[in-house]
């Protein structure tokens, strides 16, 4: 698997369609609003959705999921709320941090809507403990801004299939979606989703190949699966 496949938009497309058409549409950001995006987008690091999902229900149960609400407590009680999400000190510091920013915005997602996405983007980088993929994120399901997420998850699957090195960084292959796909919101949204329910479901450390039904377009399939008979 040293030889990588020309990347072109034509083939982009060939993959999305593949898994849509086998998937569906996956509703994904799962969240009733932007700032529940945003607060997701902080906890899910280094956790499953399902530590999430019970620190998200602790901040609704006690009506503190939203920005001015988490901005008036103390940061112990915000600890408190988000513990089932793992690293939860840090965590609750991330979130501060993040409020301290979106203050500037008066804490309005429309302000922030209004801002071009390269300067948004970098100032969400500057916010100690937010990364490019929550940045991300923040920019994709919350602003409905027209970037393409990457995790680990598509590192895999695009390096399985024959694209890039294992040890593409972050920006080298957002770059390759952003130069061969025309900038839409939607698009990028489903597709990132569908990478996810793959390499989640199928496309694991240990890949479930003889279930996949990208074997046809898979190099790790055609290359090292038929080795083993």
């Amino acid at each position: 698997m040293n030889r990588y496949k020309k990347v072109t938009g034509e083939a982009l497309l060939h993959i999305y369609n593949k898994l849509y058409t086998s998937f569906g549409a996956r509703g994904w950001w799962p969240a009733e609003t932007p700032f529940e995006v945003v607060i997701g987008a902080i906890l899910t690091q280094n956790t499953a959705w399902k530590n999430v999902e019970k620190a998200v229900n602790n901040l609704k149960e006690k009506n503190l999921l939203s920005a001015e609400n988490l901005y008036d407590i103390d940061i112990d009680t915000l600890k408190r709320a988000v513990k089932p999400s793992g690293y939860y000190n840090q965590k609750a510091q991330k979130i501060k941090n993040f409020l301290e920013f979106f203050k500037e915005y008066d804490f309005s997602f429309k302000k922030l809507k209004n801002e071009e996405s390269q300067k948004i983007r970098e100032q969400l980088l500057s916010v100690k403990g937010i990364g490019e993929e929550t940045a991300d994120c923040i920019l994709l399901y919350a602003l409905d801004k027209p970037i393409f997420v990457i995790d680990a998850y598509t590192k895999r699957v695009f390096h399985r299939l024959g694209f890039v090195d294992e040890k593409t960084d972050y920006s080298s292959l957002q770059k390759l979606f952003a130069a061969h796909l025309e900038k839409d919101t939607r698009l990028f949204n489903e597709y990132h989703a569908l990478i996810d329910y793959l390499a989640h479901h199928i496309c694991k450390k240990i890949p479930l190949c003889n279930t996949c039904i990208m074997q046809g377009d898979c190099n790790y399939y055609k290359y090292e699966i038929s080795k083993t008979g």
